[in-house]
């Protein structure tokens, strides 16, 4: 049974489902963030997923890519799977613009943690749910 770690659930929103991987929105307006994570127990990393969720992990992670591109006109993606912190397999899609507070910096011990509104949370939430449904068929919201 899946389960997500005390971290990630302090840390974020669930925006829904894909087949393989739970959608996070990391709770900082400071810039569009979301998370991947695949719904394994006991997996840290990506190769530690048998071939065939590797290979769902990574078609997630390019639409993902895609979409988060198109809905926020960014500068660049980053994409990373850290874990030093948290051990559980999570993949971060961050939006990053040559405006943002910390750029050209990395965001870890940089960037300044600024919650969402509760406007501003319902606001994105339903943003990133419609295309996220549109994009994925599979795609199941919270």
């Amino acid at each position: 049974m899946f389960s997500l770690h005390p971290q990630l659930d302090a840390d974020t929103i669930a925006i829904g489902d894909l087949e393989l991987s739970r959608v996070l929105l990391m709770n900082n307006a400071e810039l569009p963030w979301l998370i991947l994570v695949p719904r394994r127990d006991e997996i840290s990393e990506w190769h530690h997923l048998q071939a065939q969720d590797q290979q769902q992990l990574h078609r997630e992670s390019m639409k993902v890519s895609s979409l988060l591109m198109q809905l926020f006109d960014g500068d660049k993606l980053n994409t990373g799977a850290l874990g030093n912190l948290v051990p559980q397999l999570h993949l971060h899609h961050i939006i990053r613009f040559k405006s943002d507070s910390v750029w050209p910096r990395p965001v870890w011990g940089n960037i300044a943690t600024k919650n969402y509104s509760k406007l501003q949370l319902e606001t994105i939430t339903v943003k990133l749910q419609q295309a996220l449904s549109q994009q994925f068929d599979e795609f199941l919201a919270c």
